[in-house]
């Protein structure tokens, strides 16, 4: 008896049971229609709003010549109160006012003159100066006993005042154009040296103890590990050098001179002419940004290898 109903249980099972039975009976979904139904089954919608959304905490993506943003908006704000007449025309011109001045000086050929001198005084001191920084700063930075012997010195003539070495350099060098390329020199080498001897402190020492693993050569390790880590801190003292020796230069032109921005500004203050020195403030101003601009664009061509949050 007990023997017969296992066998009918059995019996009912087998009989029950479609999936053994249909599974190899049904021909499986042909492979171009599987691709079709497979995304239709699950939507893109509902696994998104299953997984909670990534909080975006960057700057986001770059904006096109945003920097010129705020400039233009406080010129802007500039004409609107000169306009509006809410600034008395002798304590600050209004923008067609200087643009009106700068054509005219332009026109008598005295702008062109001051302006070219200004350029060939900036661009002799960057020069000296910036390749004295990174020759200062290579050898303190790669040698133990170039550290020794510069490091110091350039750490006390960092903290006497530049400007200061004006009077000793006039009665060294006389009142011509040599002190005023040397304390524009002086002014850039600074910030070179310090940002690019920092940036090759820096460096991984797991790098160099590869380098001395795979035998590198002193020129190869300069070019291939050196160089790529001292970058980013090189141009972030070549930003800070450039915007330095305008700085500079406009103190100097002041001093003893007899052509240039400065001079033409201090002209200015002694006839009251203060759209001539908003003038010479606005082309000091346009020279920083484009030179700074040009400084970021070469930084980022030069490190674009390199993710960071600015990119």
């Amino acid at each position: 008896m007990a023997e017969h109903v296992s066998r009918a249980g059995s019996t009912t099972a087998v009989a029950t049971a479609p999936a053994p039975v249909v599974s190899p009976v049904v021909s499986p979904t042909p492979p171009s229609v599987a691709p079709s139904v497979a995304p239709s089954a699950v939507s893109p919608t509902a696994v998104a709003a299953g997984r909670p959304r990534a909080r975006r905490l960057g700057p986001g993506p770059r904006r096109p010549y945003a920097r010129l943003v705020g400039p233009l908006l406080l010129l802007a704000v500039w004409a609107g109160a000169s306009a509006a007449g809410v600034l008395d025309p002798r304590v600050l011109p209004a923008p067609w006012t200087v643009v009106r001045t700068g054509a005219e000086l332009w026109g008598e050929g005295s702008l062109r003159t001051d302006l070219g001198t200004s350029l060939w005084r900036a661009a002799q001191g960057f020069a000296i100066g910036l390749s004295a920084g990174v020759v200062l700063a290579l050898a303190a930075g790669l040698s133990r006993v170039g550290e020794a012997l510069i490091d110091g010195t350039v750490q006390v003539n960092r903290a006497v005042p530049t400007l200061g070495l004006i009077p000793l350099f006039i009665l060294w060098l006389g009142i011509g154009e040599t002190f005023k390329v040397v304390i524009i020199a002086i002014v850039v080498y600074i910030p070179v040296y310090l940002n690019l001897h920092a940036a090759l402190a820096g460096i991984d020492s797991r790098y160099v103890e590869l380098a001395e693993v795979l035998r590198f050569s002193r020129w190869r390790f300069v070019r291939q590990v050196v160089v790529p880590g001292a970058l980013p801190g090189f141009f972030v003292g070549l930003r800070l050098a450039v915007t330095g020796s305008w700085l500079s230069l406009v103190v100097l032109e002041q001093i003893n001179a007899t052509n240039g921005l400065g001079y033409m500004m201090f002209q200015a203050q002694n006839y009251g002419q203060t759209e001539v020195i908003v003038l010479g403030l606005l082309i000091y101003g346009v020279f920083g940004f484009a030179s700074d601009s040009v400084v970021r664009l070469l930084e980022r061509r030069v490190l674009s290898w390199r993710r960071s949050l600015s990119s």
